[in-house]
């Protein structure tokens, strides 16, 4: 018969380490080593002036467009056809004119109306859709096959339809830029839903959150990036389609946007007011990128460490 041998009893020590009883862990010897000084560095030195201004993003824009600005005025007088492209001076007094006499701002007024009904419109249309796709089955397969139809078509293929629908009229214009809208917004703003960690889920569901508050409260600031880039996205097809559609249809009621002004002085062979009309269309898309978009993307996602 095999005797039973009962194992060495375990003691632990104070730092924590399991032991055999009666024997000691052997201790590392603390080595303290000095650091040598930091020698042969040079203190560090302001950057020079001309390397401070050069870091304003918005001066090495304006030398950016200084230079498109010489190129085009160079490329006008070779070509020497002041109807086929005037210089950038000539077009540049064409605009100052045009808006000294406020028949440029009365457009731009206009076809920013027009804008605004069809954005806002678009964006409360993209908005339910992707609330009711994070909700139910339904809602994912009616988003994925609305968009999977209607996002290749272009909105300006729709305007014979909205004439007969709507009219002549801003009804027709409203339609065609909630079509180009809609469509592109809801596809960034429900990759950016997908997007959103599980970990972000569980603490709005722990908290109740539910429905519209859930996606209020969670999926939306979480996903923000993403919604702003359908946004600038949705602004730059609405803008473009705008402006295709007052070319092709113009006037409301005897007025017209931008684009019948573009479409007016080029049947009149005005080309330096038609390219006065670009340059402004151009200025607006400028100034909404710069001071808007930028400025809602400093004050949300860059200030909450979103986006660089």
């Amino acid at each position: 018969m095999n005797a039973f041998v009962s194992p060495e009893p375990l003691d632990v020590d104070p730092a924590g380490t399991v032991v055999r009883a009666g024997r000691v862990p052997p201790v590392r010897p603390e080595i303290d080593r000095a650091l040598e000084p930091l020698t042969g560095i040079l203190p560090t030195q302001p950057l020079p002036l001309a390397a401070r201004v050069w870091q304003q993003a918005w001066l090495r824009k304006m030398v950016i467009l200084a230079a498109l600005a010489v190129v085009w005025e160079i490329a006008a007088r070779w070509q020497d056809n002041d109807l086929l492209l005037p210089t950038f001076l000539q077009t540049a007094r064409a605009l100052v004119e045009g808006l000294g006499t406020g028949e440029l701002l009365e457009k731009t007024r206009i076809s920013l109306a027009v804008l605004l009904k069809g954005y806002l419109a678009g964006i409360a249309g993209a908005f339910l859709l992707t609330t009711l796709a994070v909700s139910t089955q339904f809602g994912r397969d009616l988003l994925s096959t609305l968009t999977a139809m209607f996002n290749p078509l272009p909105a300006i293929a729709l305007l014979p339809l909205a004439l007969l629908w709507f009219g002549l009229g801003q009804g027709s214009l409203v339609f065609v830029l909630i079509h180009s809208v809609l469509w592109p917004l809801s596809l960034a703003t429900y990759a950016g839903f997908q997007g959103v960690p599980e970990t972000l889920r569980m603490a709005g569901r722990n908290y109740g959150l539910t429905g519209i508050r859930y996606v209020l409260q969670i999926l939306v600031p979480a996903a923000l990036p993403s919604i702003l880039s359908g946004l600038k996205i949705g602004w730059a097809f609405a803008w473009r389609t705008l402006i295709a559609a007052e070319l092709v249809f113009g006037a409301s009621s005897g007025k017209g946007g931008l684009g019948w002004y573009i479409f007016q002085n080029r049947n009149e062979l005005y080309t330096d007011k038609v390219f006065a009309g670009l340059a402004m269309v151009i200025l607006i898309g400028l100034v909404v990128e710069g001071l808007g978009f930028r400025t809602l993307e400093r004050v949300t996602v860059q200030r909450w460490g979103q986006a660089r």
